[in-house]
């Protein structure tokens, strides 16, 4: 009878790969990695020593050190799972439903690590900032603007999405206070209307979009009859001499 041939690249078996979950606990390794050491200073190796599995194992898994690394990073997002719970209730409180979930997943020390590794390589290492904004943006804020059929669903995801890591980056990876002291629900409430004006709002004033003239978006009215308004103390009143 012939052997039936190895799936390519598997390497030879031994007893502590053949233990099952082999899969899951090189991915938890690999958030525990990538979160002490940085995208730059792990290794597949490593990896594969942490989850006590042959080196070959992980690149027969996962093929490379970017695909591991997105693959322990979407454990801590899981927008498929995610996506339809924020939408599920309409448009109405979508930016509370989003804030809370994203405050949520950092505040979660289990999911928290592994994004620490992404926040801190992003700035730094294209594969890192490829899988924030793979995660972050396209796969969870594109979604669910998309679904509202508001106009520019994309641009509207990008502004939601720089409020949201900005908040991150202020609360957990520079610890600024009194942000990072604040209560979760504190962020929440404040951050929560944002997020609704730039998902929902029907137009480009109302969302604060470039090109709108809303009050963050396009300055004062003009002055009736199309002339600037006349700074304090000017000419141009009959009282004046």
């Amino acid at each position: 009878m012939t052997e039936e041939p190895r799936r390519r690249g598997r390497p030879a078996r031994r007893a502590a790969d053949a233990r099952p979950g082999a899969r899951e606990r090189i991915l938890q390794a690999a958030r525990t990695e990538f979160a002490e050491r940085g995208y730059d200073r792990t290794t597949m190796r490593g990896i594969a020593r942490a989850a006590e599995v042959d080196a070959a194992l992980v690149h027969h898994y996962f093929g490379t050190k970017d695909e591991v690394f997105a693959a322990a990073i979407e454990l801590s997002f899981e927008p498929a799972m995610v996506v339809p719970q924020i939408l599920g209730q309409g448009a109405e409180g979508i930016g509370e439903r989003l804030a809370r979930f994203f405050i949520g997943v950092w505040e979660n020390p289990a999911t928290r690590a592994p994004l620490l590794a992404v926040i801190r390589s992003a700035l730094t290492h294209e594969a890192a900032a490829a899988v924030l904004r793979g995660f972050v943006l396209r796969r969870l804020l594109e979604r669910v603007a998309a679904e509202l059929e508001v106009p520019d669903p994309r641009l509207r995801a990008e502004l939601a999405a720089s409020h949201m890591v900005g908040v991150a980056v202020l609360r957990y990876v520079l610890r600024v206070e009194p942000l990072a002291s604040a209560d979760p629900e504190e962020i929440v409430r404040l951050v929560a209307p944002s997020l609704q004006r730039y998902l929902t709002a029907a137009d480009a004033a109302a969302a604060d979009l470039p090109g709108g003239q809303g009050p963050e978006g396009g300055g004062a009215d003009p002055a009736p009859g199309g002339a600037d308004p006349a700074p304090d103390g000017a000419g141009g009143g009959t009282g004046g001499a």
